[in-house]
């Protein structure tokens, strides 16, 4: 029998995220993070789903990436699942950006990673630690297939006039300026989840996808085919976020440095990691800030109308775009847990078609559901994204097509 099981790694610069998955069913078997990698204070938790056994802590030093997935494999081989499994077929590995040069999953080679890593400009926080993901991986195993599978290949089938600004051609080329996107697992994975919601097919239904966590982003799907999102060049455009800025008047940045006397990379910090819920409040938790709202705090209720405001700007335009939309959905942390920012979202837009029930907005759950009325124009719905489910798909598609 051929292996069914894909292990799905997602390494940022101090931490591993893991799953490992059984593609029969797409059922987790286990599951952890490691993270302060570096530090004394390093820690290790993982969680055997299959056994059905509770979770285990390990703290203590994680010198690199190297022993931490070293100690993940410790861990995995603990339950009878390790990396020397003949039943593993292959490890999936989030990369966040990859540029125009891969619009779909792709084996590692030698000029895949060399490409990865000539793209560290444009995403010099994430692509340096995928890589080191990557490379870890195949050390541990050589023999298996690593896949990369990119944020940005979904947005890749953006026409050109959405993807390109109105900067000078030869600048741009040069410098590989252009529109990207982020979140793109995220976005077809929900973008397919709710044509089947609907009981259609991803070629039938167009989707406005709202990807709200402390990142955000929102996309407009046609057909199953991403033709805009807000993200660009890096994931600072677009959507307030919880410490990002999103779109901003780019003379703001001359204006800092020329009149506020900042640094380019104290502008950096302060539009990636200062701004946003957190710049406008103190608070980046969407749930803190709405029992502020409730205690009457006007520095909250600020921070989470133009949140709202934003959102909504978007939400139009991108019905503009597609011109017939037949569902909004709303994903990730904040899209599936705040029924106020749903209900907020589209509050007045009747007109539009969108609409949500009070009663099902306040409904939790885990499963994809529609919370718009009975009978509503455009369908609205809350559908959990799963984007390690995703990287396992398209691993294992990739893998059994060699």
């Amino acid at each position: 029998m051929s292996p069914t099981r894909v292990l799905v790694l997602n390494s940022g610069s101090s931490s591993v995220k893991y799953q490992l998955l059984d593609m029969r069913d797409g059922s987790r078997l286990a599951m952890g993070l490691v993270e302060r990698i570096g530090e004394q204070s390093s820690r290790l938790k993982h969680t055997p789903l299959a056994a059905g056994g509770a979770s285990r802590e390990l703290t203590g030093p994680i010198a690199d990436h190297d022993a931490a997935l070293k100690a993940v494999a410790e861990e995995l081989a603990k339950d009878g699942l390790g990396l020397d499994s003949p039943e593993l077929a292959a490890i999936g590995h989030r990369v966040v950006h990859g540029g125009q040069s891969f619009t779909e999953p792709t084996v590692v080679d030698d000029a895949v990673l060399a490409e990865i890593e000539r793209l560290i400009p444009v995403a010099p926080l994430h692509n340096p630690a995928n890589l080191t993901g990557i490379r870890t991986a195949q050390a541990l195993r050589p023999d298996l297939p690593q896949v990369a599978v990119f944020d940005t290949a979904f947005h890749t089938t953006m026409p050109e006039a959405a993807a390109r600004y109105a900067i000078d051609v030869e600048t741009a080329d040069a410098h590989r300026v252009r529109r990207y996107g982020f979140h793109g697992t995220s976005h077809a994975y929900v973008s397919r989840a709710t044509a089947k919601l609907l009981g259609r097919t991803p070629e039938e239904v167009n989707v406005i996808v709202l990807h709200l966590g402390n990142g955000a982003s929102a996309s407009a799907v046609e057909g199953g085919r991403c033709v805009d999102t807000s993200m660009g060049l890096t994931p600072l455009e677009g959507l307030v976020m919880g410490t990002r800025s999103g779109d901003v008047d780019p003379a703001v940045i001359f204006h800092l440095a020329r009149v506020g006397g900042m640094s380019i990379d104290e502008i950096d910090t302060l539009l990636n990691k200062k701004s946003g819920l957190i710049g406008l409040c103190g608070d980046n938790d969407m749930r803190e800030i709405r029992r502020r709202i409730d205690e009457g705090d006007e520095r909250a209720k600020l921070a989470f109308d133009i949140y709202i405001h934003r959102l909504r700007k978007y939400i139009g335009a991108y019905y503009a775009v597609l011109g017939r939309v037949d569902a909004v959905a709303f994903t990730a942390g904040v899209g599936e847990n705040a029924a106020p920012v749903r209900a907020a979202a589209v509050a007045g837009l009747d007109s539009l078609g969108l609409a949500v029930d009070g009663e099902l907005n306040a409904v939790r759950g885990d499963e994809p559901r529609l919370i718009s009325p009975a009978g509503a124009r455009v369908a609205v719905a809350v559908v959990p994204t799963d984007e390690e489910l995703e990287i396992a798909t398209q691993t294992y598609a990739l893998v059994g097509r060699y």
